[in-house]
């Protein structure tokens, strides 16, 4: 099933609530959360009170997408804002498999990134413990930067080996998602499509999600 997951990165913050339920009126079933803390990545962005204060206007799953430094100290306090699912960069993790297990403990959704450079490979040992599997199509950091088209040799990878494996965590793409990039990334393997400027950058983000679901839907028709 392909899912929606408008990212926040990309909307007004002064009309935040609004633009959140608009975007989950055109189809969006999961809200992205970027998280940034200006050393892992070169911004600074969202922290556990924006988290806290967002889980009021949704009930949609939070999707918090930890771009930061020092996890192990920062994930009970996003669990306990009230993310639904958090995921965290092979690149940022000393000890990834504690740090994965830290965050199951907290009763969330565990995800897994790795950002355009790193292979696929480097997940390996992992692969049984995630719930998703995040590819970054653009190099982390900032919002509306064009997609990386080997994301898609990636996507494919991520879904062959699931396959291979016999497992069934799910695969999630983020950057550069839009209406000229949604059918290769839905026909590569994407399952859950993160977009920010696609959504909420201009017009009104509920018909902007409906037509990103649209255009995806045709692409899985477009598979078989």
């Amino acid at each position: 099933m392909i899912e929606l997951a408008p990212s926040i990165l990309s909307a007004d913050f002064a009309r935040l609530g609004e633009q959140v339920n608009r975007a989950a009126e055109g189809g969006g079933t999961i809200i992205h959360v970027d998280v940034m803390d200006g050393h892992f990545v070169p911004n600074i962005t969202l922290g556990p009170q924006l988290v806290k204060s967002l889980r009021k206007v949704t009930q949609l799953p939070l999707d918090c997408h930890l771009m930061i430094e020092n996890l192990d100290t920062y994930i009970p306090d996003f669990a306990e804002a009230g993310a639904d699912w958090i995921s965290v960069h092979f690149e940022a993790c000393r000890h990834l498999d504690r740090t994965l297990n830290l965050i199951k403990h907290h009763g969330c959704q565990v995800g897994v990134v790795i950002n355009p450079a790193t292979p696929v490979d480097v997940l390996s040992e992992v692969f049984d413990i995630v719930d998703y599997v995040l590819v970054m199509s653009v190099n982390p950091g900032f919002g509306a930067q064009p997609f990386i088209p080997n994301s898609l040799h990636k996507l494919s990878k991520v879904k062959d080996l699931r396959e291979r494996k016999n497992l069934n965590y799910r695969i999630e793409v983020d950057g550069g998602v839009a209406l000229d990039t949604v059918t290769k990334v839905v026909r590569a393997g994407a399952e859950i499509l993160v977009a920010g400027n696609a959504v909420f950058s201009h017009g009104d983000p509920k018909i902007n999600a409906e037509n990103l679901l649209k255009a995806a839907l045709e692409a899985t028709l477009l598979k078989v």
